[in-house]
């Protein structure tokens, strides 16, 4: 019974680690189709997200599961519900890359990106994917000393949000209010994605030291 629940558990975490490597790739393609005006690659994302969503529902059936029929303890309780919680993380993260693609195709043909805030915005997605490839390796790895950097990470996204908005609020601007109301929307996707990461990188630090 034990060697059985160590199995299912090692599965729910390959099962966390495919859904951080799929929302990584899906906002990689969604900032592609927003940085593009590319609207195949938009409907592409927007169809994938099923694949997350499918993830997560295997990660909920399995825990659930396990509560029910291994009723763990201590520990193990831990890890099981730990593993929740960063499911429900990293599917959100998969929904943000989603909302970034729908703005995208909702602009289309015209870019949802002024030329002015193109550079910032391919700073924040380039800030995102690091974000997404490190949490892929905290997750894969149990490694709390990692998950720990990623505090540090988001800085850098939190950054560039608010130079976002010193553009979009400056004087200068001059592309009116829909461009601005799409790009503090689309600012915010990013900013979320890296947060839900660091939200998944917290959870972690929890399952290996028992700390908040």
């Amino acid at each position: 019974m034990r060697e059985e629940f160590r199995s299912d558990l090692r599965e729910v975490g390959h099962l966390l680690v495919s859904m951080a490597e799929t929302s990584r790739s899906q906002m990689r393609q969604a900032t592609y189709a927003l940085l593009t005006a590319d609207k195949e690659s938009a409907e592409a994302v927007i169809a994938n997200d099923e694949a997350i969503n499918g993830l997560f529902k295997e990660v909920e059936e399995r825990v659930h599961r396990l509560l029910a029929q291994q009723q763990p303890v201590a520990r193990d309780l831990r890890a099981v519900i730990t593993a929740l919680h960063i499911s429900t993380d990293i599917e959100r993260m998969g929904d943000l890359a989603e909302h970034v693609a729908k703005t995208a195709l909702r602009r289309h043909p015209a870019s949802a990106v002024p030329a002015e805030l193109a550079t910032v915005f391919a700073d924040m997605a380039e800030a995102a994917d690091r974000i997404a490839g490190k949490i892929t390796l905290v997750l894969a790895e149990r490694d709390a000393k990692r998950a720990a950097e990623l505090e540090h990470d988001d800085d850098a996204m939190d950054e560039l949000e608010r130079h976002l908005f010193e553009i979009i609020l400056g004087p200068d601007w001059s592309y009116g209010v829909e461009s601005a109301i799409d790009g503090a929307l689309l600012g915010r996707f990013y900013e979320r994605f890296a947060d839900h990461a660091v939200n998944a990188g917290r959870h972690v630090i929890f399952l290996v030291t028992g700390e908040n």
